[in-house]
């Protein structure tokens, strides 16, 4: 390939070799227009603030910081009217607990299974899978809660509805498994070889190596996977609207979790598009937005600070390597243990009759007996539990597809892909909400593509880390932070409203395209890194200019990796509704768009219009979740092929 290159340059190297003053100012030039596609990211986020607290600041002196942050009630359509957020604020934190203790124990196990313990055939169908997990669109993550989850919590639990706190959890905590399964894994499988060797080699079991050598050698990575999961169900919007009940109100009994409750983002999806601009109901939603921010950028120093200490709490291993230290892992394993314990008896306060003691006594059972066990048993049974774990996910990937499929192919025909929704989406087709679909992905990609690519080879070709990298980085980083429904409410501030355009696929195209740049810009920027260093000092050598040796050597053999941030820009823009809802679509039309300023239909917010508004219309939201399930997937599996297909030509 390096040669291939090479050749391909040689007819213009003695010409670059004599750059004359206009092909410097176009170097320069160049540069400059990286440079601001780069900032570009820094620009966006300085907007989304100002724009949230141009619209929210208002709230604050209205009715005061303290009673707005921990007012008890919110009724902000009441006769007398309260805007108090601490329901909300309570509701998030206990949702999203809630959700990492699902998922944690589930993702961790799978982890370890598929880096340490599957065959290379069981991991080919294992990658597939949890990539497939992690393509299905929140709205159908919510339709299937809303339809299966809560009335299998309201059958077992004996309620008047399934809209409850522990919905919402196992749902988010199903949408968290494959970033924290995925993250875990990559780090995991990047803990040096010689660490497993050595231990087997004293004589240590398999599971002894993986739990005391491997795992905690990996704590770093698994920390980021966790905090990942957390950022994914602190900011997720519609699934949650779709199953937690969105009582805005503490759980009494605290612990409760079969109480009904709201989170910060279901508000704001709820209530924002009724509201009349410039009200202090208005002013309150985007107030809520501001704290929802700030709650992220927390978690994100957070993120920042526990792998911090991890890193203080390594020492070096005779070959140089870093584990973690005996007492640091120690420390971890006691606190982890009694967070575990602590959801262990809240979790008696709601389990069904007899299945709680059962579980404690199992706990103190194993506590007893656990001394008595060789440690080929303790294996064994570590290994069920993985391996349990494992199938577990499986399981619940399983289950989705088989209730969206087996329900969706009735629905499928020629005219419902053809046709447009009639009687409010009961009968007729969808045919312009898949329209409406493509247009806004393809706009949305066509924007932030150019951008991602530009920053990404200004970070990596054009600068050195100091301080304005840093504040790059930091600008992309808080963007990919930003929970999707306040992308919707910046959209719909600065583009529907500041801008005027309206609400119009060309709002929603944007404001989906600052949504996925970030995506686009580190697996751009990753892909980058990945090129060998001799390939720009050859082309150098040879005469060739910056720019020439960005273009023709660097960025071909990195498209493929260019290409993997696409796939994922194009499967999360396809399934996102929170972005658009405010900013581009309608529920119902019979026509297509004539323009970029006319409003759009689009299937996620048709499915969640469906689901949540239109009785009657079963065999149509099972179909329009098919669709589009079938629709994501089908994007990702172009792209992975092209990708693979430019591989292939690469080592030709």
């Amino acid at each position: 390939m390096i040669v291939n290159i090479m050749s391909h340059y040689r007819g213009t190297a003695a010409v670059s070799a004599h750059a004359d003053g206009s092909s410097l100012f176009r170097e320069k030039t160049i540069r400059t227009l990286f440079f601001f596609t780069a900032f570009f990211a820094v620009i966006v986020v300085s907007f989304i603030l100002l724009f949230l607290v141009n619209d929210g600041l208002p709230i604050f002196a209205e009715v005061g910081v303290a009673d707005f942050l921990f007012g008890p009630d919110w009724a902000p359509t009441a006769a007398e009217p309260l805007y108090g957020i601490f329901p909300l604020i309570i509701g998030t934190i206990l949702v999203t607990i809630g959700a990492m203790a699902f998922a944690v124990p589930l993702s961790i196990g799978c982890a370890v299974y598929i880096a340490e313990l599957a065959s290379p055939r069981m991991k080919a169908v294992l990658k597939p899978a949890i990539e497939l997990l992690a393509g299905i669109p929140s709205v159908v993550y919510g339709f299937f809660g809303l339809i299966v989850l809560t009335d299998f919590i309201r059958i077992v639990f004996n309620l008047p509805t399934g809209e409850t706190w522990l919905a919402a959890s196992v749902l988010l905590g199903i949408m968290a498994l494959p970033t924290i399964v995925s993250v875990s894994e990559d780090a995991i499988s990047a803990v040096p070889r010689e660490f497993k060797e050595g231990s087997l080699a004293t004589g240590a079991t398999t599971w002894q190596t993986i739990s005391r050598v491997i795992v905690p050698a990996a704590l770093s990575g698994i920390a980021a996977a966790i905090i990942l999961g957390i950022g994914r169900a602190v900011g997720e919007t519609m699934a949650v609207m779709m199953v937690a009940g969105n009582a805005a109100i503490i759980p009494d009994p605290f612990w409760n979790i079969l109480s009904p409750l709201r989170t910060l983002t279901g508000t704001l999806g709820i209530e924002m598009g009724e509201v009349p601009v410039g009200s202090v109901h208005y002013n309150a939603l985007f107030g809520v937005a501001v704290v929802l921010l700030v709650i992220t950028l927390t978690i994100n120093l957070l993120a920042v600070a526990i792998l911090r200490y991890l890193k203080e709490g390594r020492i070096s291993s005779p070959a140089g390597k870093p584990f973690v230290s005996f007492e640091t892992k120690e420390n971890i394993l006691f606190i982890s243990g009694m967070i575990l314990f602590g959801l262990l008896l809240v979790s008696l306060t709601f389990l069904p009759w007899g299945l709680g003691p059962v579980l404690l006594l199992a706990g103190l059972l194993w506590f007893t007996v656990r001394p008595f066990l060789s440690e080929r048993t303790v294996q064994q049974i570590a290994f069920a539990g993985i391996t349990a774990a494992t199938l577990t996910v499986l399981a619940i990937l399983v289950i989705i597809l088989q209730d969206i499929v087996i329900n969706g192919i009735p629905a499928l025909s020629w005219e419902f892909l053809t046709q447009s929704p009639l009687d409010s989406g009961r009968e007729g087709g969808i045919f312009p909400a898949i329209v409406g679909t493509l247009y806004l992905v393809t706009g949305a990609i066509a924007i932030a593509l150019p951008i991602g690519i530009g920053a990404a080879v200004y970070l990596v070709e054009y600068t050195r880390e100091g301080r304005v990298t840093q504040l790059i980085r930091t600008g992309v980083d808080l963007l990919n932070g930003t929970p999707s429904i306040v992308f919707g409410l910046f959209g719909f501030a600065f583009i529907v409203l500041f801008l005027n355009t309206g609400v119009s696929m060309l709002a929603g195209q944007v404001t989906l395209a600052l949504m996925v740049l970030p995506t686009v810009i580190r697996t751009a920027e990753e892909s980058l890194k990945s090129i060998p260093q001799s390939l720009r000092e050859g082309s150098l050598a040879l005469g060739a200019t910056q720019w020439q040796t960005i273009g023709r050597v660097v960025l071909p053999p990195a498209v493929p990796g260019i290409l993997t941030g696409a796939i994922l820009s194009i499967g999360r823009a396809a399934g996102e509704t929170a972005p658009i809802m405010f900013t581009a679509v309608v529920f119902s039309s019979r026509f297509l768009p004539d323009s970029v300023f006319d409003p759009v239909m689009a299937l996620p917010y048709h499915l969640f219009i469906l689901a949540t508004n239109v009785p009657g219309a079963s065999a149509n939201k099972y179909g329009t979740a098919l669709v589009l399930l079938l629709l994501v997937i089908g994007f990702y599996s172009v792209a992975i092929v092209v990708r693979t297909q430019f591989r292939n030509n690469m080592r030709v």
